[in-house]
C-alpha cells in the first residue's frame, strides 16, 4: 500500500485546482447516531450510545468535525475519521451573541422540536414566524430581521489554530431553506407563484445577512477558508421542486453574488443541490460553482456517466455513494462495487471527492461505512489508476 504524501488540505486543493492528488480525497457526512455507532464499532469507546449522544449534544450534532469546544465524543469522532483515512473538512463559523433565544429557537424566531422517527432524531421546525403575514408591509411592521452584529466573529482564529492540515469551510448561504422555515414549507413554495414580492423581499434580507456574515468570516481568517457552502435544495426524486424559471428569477442572481464574493477572496464554491437537479446544472455552472454535491445518482437524470461527460471539465464532483439503498441496505460487497464504479466513472482524469450522497443515517451498518472508506483508500491511489 502506498503512503500518504499529502495532507487532507493539500489533497483537496489538488483536486480543486485540477491537479493530481496522491489519492482520491474522501469526506464524511453523518447523523450523530451514526457517528456514535461507528465509534463503538471501531472499538474506540465502551460508553453506551446514549452516553456518547449526550456528550455530542444536539447542536450541530450531524457534524462531528465542526469547530466547537472539544468533547470526548468529538475527539473520538476525530480518531474514527483518521482511522478510516477520511480527508474531512473543518467547518467554522461565528458564535451567536445576539438577543436571548427561547429553547430550541433559532435567531430567526423559528422554533424546532426533536422528532424521533424510529431510528434517530431530527430537529423539525414547528413554528414559522412569518406564516401569518400577507404582505411585505406587514412583515416590515412586525418582524425584526437578524443582523450580522448578532454574531461574534472574534473566535474564528482560535477555531482554525493548529488545523492547517485540513480544508476549512466557512461562510456561504442557503436562504430558501431558511425561508421555508420562516413561512412554512407549503406556503413557501406557493409564494413563488402567489406572493413573489414577499419572496423577493425576504430573500434579499436573507442573502444580505449571509453576504455580511461571509465577508466577516473572510476578514477574520484571511486566506484560510478553502470552501464556502452556497446551496439550495432544488431537486426531488424525479425532477426539480422549483421550476427553472423560478430558480433563475429568485435564486441564481442572488447566489451569483455569493459566488463572486467567494471567488474574490480566493475561496472555492461548494454547491449542495439534492436530487434530480440535472436541468439546472448548466445555469449553476454558468454562475460559477466549483463543486457539485451530493450526486444522488438514483434520481432521474443524475446518471454519473452523463454528468462526468457533460460537466467533468468544469466541476468537481463530491459524494455519489448511494444513501438510498447501497449504504443502508446493501452488502459490503455492493458498497465495494459502487465505490469502484465511482472511482472509475467520476474519478476518471481526476475531479472527484468520494463521500456518501447525504448524511449517513443511523440504520447504516458500520461495516458498510468502513467498507466505503477502505475501498477508496485501497483503490483510489493515483499511481494505481
Amino acid at each position: 500500500m502506498p503512503e500518504d504524501t499529502m495532507t487532507p488540505r493539500e489533497r483537496w486543493l489538488a483536486v480543486l485546482n485540477r491537479q493530481s492528488p496522491d489519492r482520491v480525497p474522501t469526506d464524511y457526512w453523518a447523523t450523530a447516531e451514526t457517528t456514535v455507532r461507528l465509534i463503538r464499532y471501531l472499538g474506540l469507546s465502551q460508553k453506551s450510545e446514549a452516553e456518547l449522544l449526550n456528550d455530542f449534544g444536539r447542536s450541530n450534532a450531524d457534524d462531528p468535525v465542526i469547530a466547537l469546544p472539544p468533547t470526548d465524543v468529538r475527539r473520538l469522532a476525530f480518531e474514527a475519521l483518521q482511522e478510516l483515512h477520511v480527508d474531512f473538512v473543518l467547518r467554522v463559523g461565528p458564535r451567536y451573541a445576539g438577543p436571548s433565544l427561547e429553547a430550541q429557537t433559532d435567531p430567526f424566531g423559528c422554533r424546532y422540536q426533536d422528532v424521533d422517527y424510529g431510528a434517530g432524531v431530527y430537529a423539525e421546525c414547528i413554528y414559522h414566524p412569518l406564516a401569518q403575514y400577507q404582505s411585505v408591509q406587514e412583515i416590515e411592521n412586525s418582524y425584526t430581521w437578524p443582523d450580522a452584529d448578532w454574531w461574534d466573529y472574534s473566535h474564528l482564529p482560535q477555531q482554525v489554530k493548529g488545523m492547517d492540515a485540513f480544508p476549512i469551510q466557512g461562510g456561504g448561504s442557503e436562504p430558501f431553506l431558511t425561508y421555508k422555515s420562516l413561512r412554512g414549507q407549503e406556503q413557501a413554495f406557493m409564494d413563488l407563484v402567489l406572493n413573489p414580492e414577499i419572496v423577493h423581499y425576504c430573500l434579499d434580507k436573507l442573502f444580505d445577512l449571509a453576504y455580511a456574515n461571509t465577508r466577516r468570516i473572510y476578514a477574520q481568517i484571511p486566506g484560510q477558508v478553502t470552501l464556502s457552502y452556497v446551496a439550495e435544495d432544488m431537486g426531488g426524486q424525479d425532477d426539480l421542486m422549483i421550476s427553472p424559471a423560478q430558480i433563475r428569477e429568485f435564486l441564481i442572481p442572488r447566489m451569483k453574488r455569493m459566488i463572486d464574493l467567494a471567488h474574490e477572496a480566493g475561496v472555492f464554491v461548494f454547491h449542495h443541490n439534492d436530487g434530480a437537479c440535472r436541468r439546472i446544472i448548466p445555469d449553476m455552472v454558468a454562475a460559477g460553482i466549483d463543486v457539485l454535491n451530493p450526486i444522488q445518482w438514483r434520481s432521474k437524470g443524475m446518471e454519473r456517466e452523463a454528468l462526468k461527460r457533460d460537466f467533468g471539465d468544469r466541476l468537481v464532483f463530491h459524494g455519489a455513494v448511494d444513501n438510498q439503498y447501497t449504504l443502508p441496505f446493501g452488502s459490503v460487497e455492493e458498497v465495494h462495487g459502487e465505490v469502484l464504479d465511482n472511482l472509475r466513472i467520476l474519478g476518471a482524469g481526476g475531479g472527484y471527492i468520494l463521500a456518501p450522497c447525504h448524511n449517513l443515517q443511523s440504520i447504516t451498518p458500520p461495516a458498510n461505512i468502513v467498507a466505503m472508506y477502505q475501498t477508496c483508500y485501497e483503490h483510489g491511489w493515483t499511481s494505481n489508476r
